[in-house]
């Protein structure tokens, strides 16, 4: 069987995802993909019509972001029409997603040269959704096509399944602000020492002017006051009436957990950022790299998908972790560096628990909360952040996961070469 070899590893500045606020809210999302598919070319300088497919993650394939992303910026990027393209969505697992998808074409000999990674850009699809809710949807969840799944599974919105999931595991406010704190922290470090140098690729615009080449959303200076200060966003929204029949966020969870009190904890400081993004990875067989000469860094040595109540929905990357142990034969004490998106603080809080993993060894350089989560894009970004890491420290393996919408998780295992 083939490898499946990870030759390099890029991704463009994170950006505030506020539309006309954040600098790449201007921009067309397809233009940050090929940024990141032209620096992989410049960068390793192999021809784009060995490029076999272009396997892209994005979450909300709407307006700007429809019509097959990973074709298209293949297209913008000036790829030989040969290179092929698809678009995926696992929500917030589409960037690993892609990685896998790929990982699986070239171990079984399938391809030889693939690109995955994914964009999203959250200031377009914040002004999609106010439009949709504007048009009579409650929300991105629950438009009418779902009333009859929703009877079935409840499903809720993200932030009070967090502020539920802390409930119910007994995590206080102080535990998941203290984790917040940490993440700033980490990425202040990280930034100061320059460790995301190697990956970030500046974003210009079509006449070569710089539009960024920092991420926007770290908040260096933020204290444990600050952070206690902040008012909960999810206690009203959980009372939020979002269908006719009268159900709220809050309800639906507690129609599967009745004796549930839910108490709301998360903010926006112990939530993941809303940021713009894009991030690719040049992933090569075994037979490509020995008639090419590319130099691998790392390969993917297993990878998982599985799924856990979608009511609560953010519990999957436990056992998504435990599932891909199993597939590579390996414990806990085997993985050197783990990346666990930081879509709420909880999400990490409970994954160190239940797994007794040593804080030291995960998202060391800060994590979603601090650095922003473009969505179809933040799964490329961790494997990338992961494997410059390893490269860093000298270390040899690490295990990428993140929780997805409907209850999910993707997760994957990098070995370096």
């Amino acid at each position: 069987m083939s490898e499946a070899f990870i030759i390099d590893a890029v991704r463009t500045p994170r950006g505030g995802g506020k539309p006309g606020k954040g600098a790449l809210s201007g921009m067309h999302p397809q233009h940050l993909a090929a940024t990141v598919l032209k620096a992989l070319q410049e960068r390793n300088d192999f021809k784009t019509a060995d490029v076999d497919d272009v396997i892209w993650g994005t979450s909300a394939q709407k307006g700007m972001q429809g019509g097959d992303m990973g074709r298209m910026a293949a297209l913008d990027a000036g790829y030989d029409v040969r290179a092929s393209g698809v678009t995926l969505d696992r929500f917030c697992g589409s960037g690993i997603t892609a990685a896998n998808f790929a990982a699986g074409q070239l171990k079984a000999g399938f391809e030889d040269l693939i690109i995955a990674g994914g964009t999203e850009m959250m200031s377009l699809i914040t002004t999609i959704s106010q439009q949709e809710r504007e048009a009579g949807l409650k929300s991105l969840m629950m438009g009418s096509g779902n009333q009859r799944l929703q009877l079935k599974l409840p499903q809720s919105h993200q932030g009070v399944c967090a502020d539920a999931i802390a409930s119910m595991e007994g995590i206080s406010r102080l535990d998941l602000d203290a984790f917040s704190l940490e993440s700033q922290r980490r990425a202040a470090a990280a930034i100061a020492g320059g460790y995301f140098k190697n990956s970030i690729v500046p974003v210009v615009d079509d006449s070569g002017k710089l539009i960024l080449g920092h991420d926007e959303h770290p908040r260096p200076n933020t204290t444990a006051a600050d952070l206690a200060g902040l008012e909960p966003s999810f206690g009203k929204l959980a009372g939020f009436p979002i269908n006719e029949q009268g159900d709220t966020f809050r309800s639906l969870i507690n129609k599967r957990y009745p004796d549930l009190d839910i108490q709301h904890f998360h903010h926006a400081g112990s939530s993941s950022g809303v940021v713009d993004g894009a991030a690719a990875l040049l992933m090569a067989s075994s037979r490509y790299v020995a008639k090419s000469g590319l130099k691998p860094r790392a390969r993917i040595i297993a990878a998982a998908n599985i799924g856990d109540d979608p009511t609560l929905m953010l519990n999957a990357p436990v056992p998504a972790a435990k599932k891909v142990l199993a597939q590579a034969g390996l414990t806990v004490k085997d993985i050197d560096l783990w990346e666990v998106n930081e879509a709420f603080a909880v999400v990490v809080e409970k994954f160190i628990r239940d797994l007794q993993i040593d804080r030291d060894k995960i998202n060391v350089n800060g994590g979603a909360i601090a650095l922003g989560h473009p969505i179809g894009a933040t799964g490329a970004v961790l494997i990338g952040t992961v494997l410059d890491e390893l490269e860093r420290r000298g270390l040899k393996r690490a295990l990428v996961t993140m929780c997805a919408a409907g209850g999910m998780a993707p997760a994957v295992i990098i070995e370096r070469v």
